[in-house]
C-alpha cells in the first residue's frame, strides 16, 4: 500500500474536530487551487496539518478508537518511523484482513518479546565474556599456586633435614608446613571453581541455543537469522560472492488449522521445516521467520540456482498426499509459495528482504504453489 493509497480516505468531521483540524480542513477543501508557497513556520504548519489529516484518515478508515496508542501507531505507520510495523499493516491490508485493536496489541506484544530476546542475547554475551575472563584468571591462579606448592614443599624438606640450626629453623619448618597445607587447600578450591566455570559455560551455551531456536520446528528463529544474515552479507560482499534470500510461506495454512486443528497445523509446520532443512548446509541457512513463514539464505549461489533448488523442493512437497494420522482425514496437497531476491541487486540487505517479501506476495496473488523472483520494481517509490 502506497502513501497515496493511505491518504485516499478522508476522515469524518468529528475526528478532525477532535484533532483541532475541523475549520482548517474545511477551508482547505473550499478551493481546488493549491495554497501559495509558505516559508519557514508556514511550511511546518502545513506539513503538520497534512500529517494530522492523514492520521485522522487512517483511524477513521480502520474504525479505530482515538487513543494515545492508536495515534502513535498511525504516525509511525504513515511517517515510516517503524518500517516493520508498516510492513505488517500493509500485509494485513493486502490480505483483506481488518486492522483492529486486538491485532495491533498482538503485534506490539510480539515486538516486545523480540526486544526482550535481543536484550537477553546481549546480556548472555556479556556474561560469557566475564566467565571466559574468570576462567583464564582461575587457570593462571591454579598454575601459580601449583608452582608455589612445589617450590615450598622442596624447601620444607630441606629445612627438616637441617637439625643443627636449632629451634628457629624448626619453627620456620612448622610455619612452612602450615602454609603449604593452606596453599594446597586453595589449589583444590581453584580446581573446583574451574570445573564450575566450565559447567556454567555449558549451561549458558545451551541457554543461548534455546533462545535462538524455534521450539516447534527446531530451526533457528528470526533473531538467529538476523544475526546470520548480517554476518553472511558482510562476508559475501567482501568475497564478491552472490547472496540470495527467500521468503517461503505455506499456502492456505489457516484452512489447515480450521479444518484439522492447531495440533495438525503444527505437524504440517514441522513437515515443511524438515523439507526445507534438507537443502540446508554451510552455504544455505533456513530459519522460521514467524507463523507459517520461513526464510532461506543462500550464500555463493546464483539466483538461477537458488530458484532451481527451491522450485525442486516445492514440486517434491506438492506431489505428496498427506493424511492427518490423528483422524485419518487427508490433508490434501500441502504447498508453499516463495519469493527470491538477489541481495546485491538491491541497495542494502533490508531492501532485499522487502523485495523478496513483495515477490512472495506476487506468488500468492498468481495462484500460490509457485516461486517468483524479486524485480527492481518491487522497490519502486510510492506515488
Amino acid at each position: 500500500m502506497t502513501a497515496h493509497d493511505r491518504s485516499l480516505h478522508r476522515p469524518k468531521g468529528g475526528l478532525l474536530g477532535w484533532l483541532g483540524l475541523g475549520q482548517r480542513a474545511a477551508a482547505a477543501s473550499a478551493t481546488d487551487e493549491p495554497p501559495p508557497p509558505a516559508a519557514g513556520r508556514d511550511r511546518r504548519e502545513a506539513l503538520r496539518q497534512r500529517t494530522l489529516e492523514e492520521i485522522a484518515s487512517f483511524l477513521t478508515y480502520h474504525q479505530l478508537e482515538v487513543t494515545v496508542q492508536t495515534l502513535t501507531i498511525a504516525h509511525n505507520y504513515l511517517s515510516g518511523a517503524d518500517p516493520q510495523l508498516a510492513r505488517l499493516i500493509d500485509r494485513q491490508v493486502q490480505a483483506r484482513k481488518p486492522v483492529t485493536i486486538d491485532w495491533i496489541e498482538d503485534v506490539l506484544s510480539r515486538s516486545e518479546r523480540s526486544d526482550e530476546l535481543a536484550m537477553l542475547t546481549q546480556l548472555m554475551q556479556r556474561l560469557e565474556a566475564s566467565i571466559e575472563e574468570f576462567g583464564k584468571t582461575s587457570q593462571d591462579a591454579q598454575r601459580a599456586t601449583s608452582d608455589y606448592n612445589s617450590a615450598l614443599a622442596e624447601h620444607v624438606t630441606e629445612l627438616e633435614q637441617v637439625t643443627a640450626a636449632g629451634a628457629v629453623i624448626s619453627e620456620l619448618a612448622t610455619i612452612a608446613k602450615v602454609m603449604l597445607k593452606r596453599t594446597r587447600d586453595i589449589e583444590r578450591q581453584m580446581v573446583r571453581s574451574e570445573a564450575q566455570t566450565r559447567a556454567l559455560k555449558r549451561r549458558l551455551a545451551e541457554t543461548r541455543r534455546s533462545a535462538e531456536e524455534d521450539h516447534l520446528t527446531g530451526l533457528p528463529n528470526r533473531r538467529a537469522f538476523e544475526v546470520r544474515y548480517e554476518e553472511e552479507y558482510r562476508q559475501a560482499f567482501a568475497a564478491a560472492e552472490p547472496l540470495c534470500v527467500a521468503f517461503c510461506d505455506i499456502d492456505n495454512f489457516k484452512r489447515i488449522n480450521d479444518h484439522h486443528g492447531h495440533d495438525a497445523g503444527d505437524r504440517v509446520l514441522k513437515l515443511v521445516a524438515e523439507s526445507l532443512s534438507r537443502i540446508s548446509n554451510d552455504s544455505c541457512h533456513v530459519a522460521r521467520h514467524g507463523g507459517e513463514e520461513f526464510v532461506v539464505l543462500l550464500r555463493d549461489v546464483t539466483p538461477g540456482d537458488a530458484f532451481e533448488r527451491l522450485d525442486k523442493l516445492r514440486a517434491s512437497l506438492a506431489e505428496r498426499r498427506l493424511v492427518n494420522r490423528a483422524t485419518d482425514v487427508p490433508f490434501g496437497q500441502i504447498t508453499f509459495s516463495a519469493g527470491i531476491a538477489d541481495v546485491f541487486a538491491f541497495p542494502d540487505r533490508r531492501a532485499a528482504l522487502k523485495a523478496a517479501d513483495a515477490a512472495l506476495y506476487r506468488a500468492k496473488q498468481g495462484g500460490r504453489n509457485r516461486i517468483e523472483m524479486a524485480e527492481p520494481g518491487d522497490l519502486a517509490p510510492a506515488e
